[in-house]
C-alpha cells in the first residue's frame, strides 16, 4: 500500500482533531497514563540480578535467510517474504510465546512513515496464530513520546489487538538489568525484560528511515526501543550502542518495510514529501543483511552506516546480503 491521496490530502487541523480522539479513546480505554509516563525511564541498577536473555534465532538454511519482495500492497508482501523462507511455521510452532517488536517510537499517524505500519502488525499476529499455532502474541515497545498515545495514534494498538495479540506497555517493575558481554556501554542496564521473560519467539517489524545521529534507522536500531534508562546518552555514541543492542537481541525474524521509505528528516518526518514510494519489503533471519540491503533504499551505501560494519566484526551477521542468495518476488 503506497501513500495514498487521501492521506496526502490530510490538513494539519484534521491530524489534529484526529489526535485528540486518539488520545480520549486512550484514556477511555485505561490502557495506560501519560501523566505517570516517565520519559527517562527507570534508572539503572546496583548491578545485582542481572538477567541474561535467550538466543530467538532459529537455525539457518542455505538459501532461506533474506527475502526481498517488491510491491506496494503490505499484505501480499509480507506474505510472500515470509513464504519464501519457509513460511511462519519455520519460525513460530504450536505452543509459542511470541513477541513481535514493532517501531512506536512516537505519537504519529502511520501514513507519516515514522512507525511500523499497523497493517503488517495485524497480519504477522494473525499469521503467528493461524499458522505457526502461537499461544500467545504479545506487542509491545517502549516509545520515546508517551506510549499509550503512541500505540493508539499511530493505529497499532488497535490493529494489534483486533488481530488477538495483547499489547504491553512499559511500566518499571517490567525493566532488569542485563549486561553485553564484551561491551563497553550496556553494562548493568535496564532493559524491557518483562514482555520477554516467558517468550520463546522475538519478531521486530521497522520501517526504513532516514536518521539524523545513525544515518539510518533499520532493523538493528528498531530494538533501540527495548532499552530502558537514560537511554539518549548513548547518542553520542550511536554507532557503538546499535552494535551492542545487535549484540544483546538475537530475534527470530525481523521484517522491514520499505513500502514508503523515509528519505528526509528523520526518524519523525512529518510530512509525506518526506517519503517516496520505494515498494521494496525485506523479511530475514540476519538483522545485518536486512539492514545492509535496506540502506541502498535510501540511496546509502554499506559505509555510510559504520554500524553495520562493527556488527558484522561482533558476529551479529554478515553484511554481504548477496553471498545469502537472498530470494527475489515482485508484485509491481
Amino acid at each position: 500500500m503506497g501513500v495514498n491521496n487521501n492521506d496526502k490530502n490530510l490538513d494539519r487541523r484534521n491530524f489534529i482533531i484526529r489526535s485528540v480522539k486518539a488520545g480520549a479513546a486512550v484514556a477511555a480505554a485505561g490502557i495506560g497514563s501519560a501523566m505517570l509516563y516517565d520519559k527517562d525511564g527507570p534508572a539503572s541498577g546496583d548491578g545485582k540480578n542481572l538477567v541474561t536473555l535467550p538466543d530467538f534465532s532459529v537455525p539457518q538454511k542455505d538459501g532461506k535467510t533474506i527475502s526481498i519482495v517488491k510491491g506496494s500492497d503490505r499484505i501480499k508482501t509480507v506474505n510472500k517474504a515470509i513464504d519464501l523462507l519457509g513460511g511462519i511455521e519455520r519460525f513460530v510452532q504450536k505452543g509459542d510465546i511470541v513477541v513481535i517488536k514493532p517501531n512506536v517510537a512516537f505519537a504519529s499517524p502511520a501514513f507519516l512513515g515514522a512507525t511500523a505500519h499497523p497493517q503488517l502488525i495485524a497480519e504477522v499476529v494473525k499469521l503467528c496464530y493461524s499458522r505457526g499455532g502461537a499461544k500467545q502474541v504479545i506487542v509491545t515497545d517502549n516509545p520515546i513520546n508517551d506510549p499509550a498515545s503512541c500505540f493508539a495514534i499511530s493505529g497499532i494498538g488497535k490493529a494489534a489487538t483486533q488481530a488477538g495479540a495483547k499489547v504491553l506497555l512499559p511500566d518499571d517493575k517490567l525493566f532488569e538489568n542485563a549486561t553485553v558481554k564484551g561491551g563497553k556501554l550496556i553494562k548493568n542496564w535496564p532493559i524491557f525484560y518483562g514482555p520477554l521473560q516467558k517468550a520463546n519467539k522475538l519478531i521486530g517489524i521497522s520501517p526504513v528511515k532516514d536518521h539524523h545521529r545513525s544515518g539510518a534507522s533499520l532493523s538493528m536500531k528498531n530494538f533501540y526501543g527495548l532499552m530502558g534508562g537514560r537511554r539518549n546518552i548513548f547518542h553520542q555514541d550511536i554507532h557503538t550502542i546499535i552494535t551492542e543492542i545487535a549484540m544483546l537481541f538475537k530475534p527470530t525474524l525481523v521484517i522491514l518495510d520499505g513500502t514508503n521509505s523515509m528519505m528526509h528528516n528523520g526518524p519523525t518526518g512529518g510530512s509525506v514529501s518526506d517519503l517516496r514510494d520505494t515498494n521494496t519489503l525485506i523479511a530475514s533471519c540476519d538483522m545485518v543483511a536486512a539492514d545492509a540491503f535496506g540502506c541502498g533504499l535510501l540511496d546509502m551505501n554499506i559505509s555510510d552506516l559504520p554500524y553495520i560494519r562493527m556488527a558484522e566484526e561482533a558476529g551479529c551477521g554478515i553484511s554481504n546480503y548477496e553471498s545469502l542468495k537472498p530470494i527475489m518476488a515482485n508484485f509491481s
